[in-house]
């Protein structure tokens, strides 16, 4: 019996871990703990209701207005007490979060070894994103298992001298989640308000967008709308008070535009699917959007998931009006172009990365 546990704290982490978790309950041979920090708490309880999932521990270290510092602290100061009671064989931590980052340090600390599920993204600038880039970089120095979405995140790791032998290419577990969420006999009533419309849906939330960026990638949206009339956008609003204000203060009184909160890994996933264009700073959904054929638009200067991009099924577009403008006009106006991001296909996975990391963890592999 090996005794797994498994840690995350925000809800793109969740989406991605929750199945991980749920396969790994299904091995006998495996005793899994799953303990969530709450970095996001009522975000990150969403997806776990929606995979029926109960962690062991609940660490609840959200606190308002908290910094890297706060989250870092606390995880660490807080997780300790877990792990000396659990002493797990392996501890399973995912992507680039301060969550991911405090648990793998406080790990090292008690020399238990790592696995990092979605190993080996970079940008190789430490300040983009921020601090997402310095997370995973920190975390693969620790890590005993790197669990690489695509080839090219093994290069990475290899070129960083990191041992082939700890190195597996396993997909993404994000588009595992999707297997589950995606449904055909979906509806819901601002989809219904959307009907008969091109739907963009936007996200945007990232800590080096905050400020003018944000405001440029807003303006630019609202431009869309108003020289594309046959256009509605459909924008889930963080729940950071500086997203949510930048957001007011430029779509206040745009009758196509709908601000709403936060959708659950079911709706978000389904409201993907039934989308026109993704508009997107997120990580995750560069990985989920390609499976179900829609084209993403990335705002961000730089993006650590660039086998998307080189697929065709992503552009880069930046964080300054005019060219996101642009970019959503030409994607809207061209068709042969809207055909080939959307055939694209995605490079990310097949659906089966669990089941390969599991094989791994429990030596079947």
């Amino acid at each position: 019996m090996k005794n797994i546990m498994l840690v995350f704290g925000t809800r793109p982490e969740a989406i991605k871990m929750c199945p991980l978790v749920i396969e790994l309950r299904g091995r006998k041979e495996a005793n899994v703990c799953v303990c969530v920090t709450g970095q996001h708490k009522s975000m990150l309880k969403q997806v776990l209701d929606a995979f029926s999932i109960k962690p062991d521990y609940d660490l609840s270290i959200m606190k308002e207005k908290q910094t890297l510092f706060d989250i870092t602290v606390s995880i660490i100061n807080e997780i300790r007490v877990v792990l000396e009671k659990e002493r797990p064989d392996v501890v399973l931590v995912h992507g680039d979060t301060s969550t991911a980052f405090a648990c793998a340090l406080a790990c090292f600390y008690m020399q238990i070894p790592v696995g990092h599920v979605e190993a080996g993204l970079r940008t190789y600038d430490i300040y983009s994103p921020f601090p997402e880039e310095f997370n995973r970089q920190a975390i693969g120095i620790i890590a005993t298992y790197h669990f690489a979405p695509t080839e090219k995140a093994r290069e990475n790791l290899k070129n960083e001298g990191k041992q082939p032998s700890t190195i597996f290419v396993t997909g993404n577990t994000g588009i595992d989640a999707l297997k589950t969420t995606v449904r055909g006999d979906y509806s819901h009533e601002l989809l219904k308000w959307a009907s008969g419309s091109r739907l963009i849906l936007l996200t945007s939330h990232r800590r080096e967008n905050l400020g003018e960026p944000m405001r440029q990638i807003f303006r630019a949206v609202k431009r869309i709308t108003k020289t594309h009339p046959d256009v509605k956008v459909i924008y889930p609003v963080h729940l950071n008070p500086l997203v949510r204000e930048i957001a007011g203060s430029v779509f206040e009184g745009e009758e196509r535009i709908r601000l709403i909160e936060p959708l659950d890994v079911i709706d978000f996933h389904n409201f993907l699917a039934r989308a026109t264009i993704i508009l997107t700073d997120s990580g995750g959904i560069q990985e989920e959007a390609p499976s179900l054929g829609k084209p993403v638009l990335v705002l961000r200067k730089s993006t650590e998931r660039p086998e998307g991009v080189e697929s065709g099924a992503l552009m880069l577009v930046g964080i300054e009006e005019e060219r996101i403008y642009d970019c959503v006009s030409n994607l809207l106006e061209d068709r042969e172009l809207y055909a080939r991001m959307s055939s694209a296909g995605n490079p990310y996975g097949d659906g089966k990365a669990s089941r390969r990391i599991a094989d791994i963890i429990l030596g079947k592999n």
